[in-house]
């Protein structure tokens, strides 16, 4: 079977070394956009240089994808995620 990739998106290979250092989800409050999706937008984001503002809809809305990376980043998951893919 062919798996197509979207020019900024995560590979399947790449998504299974990345996820494993992503936060899992509480339980309480709204259902959360898939981690997957919203790595993609913020990949998409930062390849391209847009703002933030013009990240495709298909990613969701621009304000989750935001607020997902500023916590992210806050809490050491892009750290962890880097120091992974070095080692």
């Amino acid at each position: 079977m062919l798996v197509v990739v979207r020019r900024h998106e995560l590979s399947d290979a790449e998504w299974a070394v990345l996820s494993r250092f992503l936060p899992s989800s509480g339980t309480a409050g709204r259902p959360r956009l898939d981690d997957r999706v919203v790595l993609n937008g913020i990949v998409w984001k930062l390849r391209t240089g847009s703002a933030w503002r013009d990240v495709p809809e298909r990613y969701g809305s621009w304000q989750t994808l935001y607020t997902r990376f500023r916590r992210w980043a806050l809490d050491g998951t892009f750290s962890r995620m880097l120091r992974a893919i070095q080692a």
